[in-house]
Formats: structure tokens, C-alpha cells, sequence
């Protein structure tokens, strides 16, 4: 059994094989999936899971170089925003880019997948910009 907390096969499989610069989204229940982005969908209904617990689990596991918010959500302050600005502090999300909330869906479509939660506050999406640990 893993040691870590991501329990997820189809996560833990995608985390394994990230590249340098490859791109992983994790979304609200409803930002929209390009049909060619593999979609990890976690949503069971309002809320469940959360954005911010499987950020942390992803995080658990990912190596971050840089994220990449809605600039939107600056505007709706969603609760989320305020563990996503530790985070960002922490460092552990490394630089921050932010762009429309058009723009981020159409830099989605160069997601390797997106995790789809349950979440059901605005603009709960961020893009993580796969680093390398060396």
C-alpha cells in the first residue's frame, strides 16, 4: 500500500508520468473538458471532494513549477482563494500567471487531464505547470 496520501490510481498514474512543462488542471464540478483532455472525474455530488483537499493531495505528490489561475477569481474571492495564496507564499506553487477565464479554458486543452472535483464555487480552476525535483 502507498505510503503517501494519494490513493487515486488514475491520478497517481498521471502524476508518475508528467514531464517538465506539462500541464495538469484541477477544475470545478463545472468547467468544461475538451473531448481529446483525459478527464479523472472525482465529482460524487456538491462539494465532495473539494478543490482545496485534492490540491493538497495532488500537491503531495506533484513537483510544481508554476500554476496559472482566472484572474476572475481575484474578483468572487472564493474560500479556496485564500489557501491557494498560502500555498503560493509556501512557495509551493511556484510562479503565478494569471489570465482570463476564457483563456484559461483554452489553455486547458493543453492539459495532459484534468481532475474534475465537486466543487461549486466560482472559478475553483487551476492549471499546475509540472517542475522536475533535480
Amino acid at each position: 500500500m502507498k505510503k503517501t496520501p494519494l490513493l487515486n490510481v488514475a491520478m497517481s498514474r498521471l502524476i508518475a508520468s508528467l514531464g517538465h512543462g506539462d500541464k495538469v488542471v484541477i477544475g470545478d464540478a463545472g468547467l468544461p473538458v475538451p473531448p481529446h483532455v483525459e478527464l479523472i472525474d472525482l465529482a460524487l455530488t456538491h462539494g465532495i471532494p473539494d478543490f482545496v483537499s485534492t490540491l493538497k493531495v495532488v500537491l503531495s505528490e506533484m513537483q510544481v513549477e508554476s500554476h496559472v489561475l482566472a484572474e476572475e477569481i481575484l474578483d468572487k474571492q472564493p474560500s479556496a482563494l485564500a489557501t491557494l495564496e498560502a500555498l503560493h507564499a509556501e512557495g509551493a506553487l511556484g510562479s503565478r500567471e494569471l489570465v482570463s477565464h476564457e483563456q484559461f479554458k483554452l489553455l486547458s486543452r493543453e492539459a495532459r487531464a484534468i481532475i474534475r472535483t465537486g466543487e461549486c464555487s466560482p472559478y475553483c480552476n487551476v492549471v499546475l505547470v509540472a517542475g522536475v525535483t533535480f
